[in-house]
């Protein structure tokens, strides 16, 4: 049975409420679908289509089209799989914004923990080169003052400690937190009109439901699958560096105490 050409609205299956109030392209529903001057809208709940029925005028195109939003992009993969490398590339073509999403987390608490958190950089900042206590008359007041610097420092937010749990241990966030830094890459100036490549997340299935629920939703979503031997080979070399470096500064440190015990003996 030949079926009869659907004449789609301005937005075409996208809602027009969303696009509206929230500058976003969210899909509309068959279900969620009305018709006004002979065209078809559809709508992403049932509450924004009794929305547009109200005052259709205010959702439509009238002298010109209707203003799309910029492109957002959500860029995925495993540590190692060239997300970073991929996206400065695209981002300098394009002119829209590159958020890297554990780097914006560790600036939101690096005022207060001096330095950045994690597996990776706990490594750098090990307490090898502690002083022992038998050298501690030689810089007793360096490390008092030093250590009430750090107590001070450290007193962290309700939030900021969800964050910083995240960065250590991967627990996830909880929606309160994602609600203060989330939206406003989608909703607020320079991002709004500019666009951005947001760079690690959603990383589980509950962040991807939380976009979901707040209506942000990205135009496209990218998965980088790369092979284990590729990560191994581009990861591994830096790594093995590293820890040359860190090998060669404890033996330079062991050397140092060593004068320092001489020192004192004399």
């Amino acid at each position: 049975i030949k079926q009869k050409k659907r004449h789609m609205g301005d937005t075409k299956h996208f809602c027009p409420v969303s696009l509206k109030e929230n500058f976003v392209l969210y899909p509309g529903l068959q279900e969620h679908a009305a018709k006004y001057k002979e065209k078809i809208y559809y709508f992403s709940t049932s509450e924004y289509r009794d929305k547009f029925l109200k005052s259709p005028e205010e959702y439509v195109a009238h002298n010109e089209p209707l203003q799309a939003p910029p492109l957002r992009v959500c860029l995925l993969g495993i540590h190692g799989a060239g997300k970073t490398t991929c996206v400065r590339e695209i981002t300098d073509k394009l002119g829209i914004f590159h958020i890297q999403f554990e780097e914006y987390l560790q600036e939101l608490i690096l005022p207060k923990t001096k330095r950045k958190v994690g597996p990776s950089f706990d490594e750098d900042h090990e307490d090898d080169n502690k002083i022992p206590e038998e050298l501690e008359d030689f810089s007793q007041t360096i490390t008092k003052t030093e250590t009430e610097k750090t107590k001070q420092e450290v007193e962290l937010t309700d939030e900021e400690e969800a964050i910083k749990a995240n960065l250590m241990t991967n627990t996830e966030l909880p929606p309160e937190v994602l609600d203060k830094i989330v939206p406003d890459w989608w909703k607020k100036e320079p991002f709004r009109s500019t666009g951005f490549i947001l760079d690690g997340f959603p990383r589980t299935s509950d962040e991807a439901r939380y976009l979901l629920e707040r209506g942000l939703c990205p135009d496209v979503a990218v998965y980088i699958q790369v092979e284990e031997g590729d990560i191994l080979n581009r990861l591994l070399p830096p790594r093995l560096k590293k820890w040359k470096d860190r090998r060669l500064k404890k033996q330079e440190y062991k050397k140092k105490l060593k004068e320092l015990k001489a020192k004192k003996r004399v």
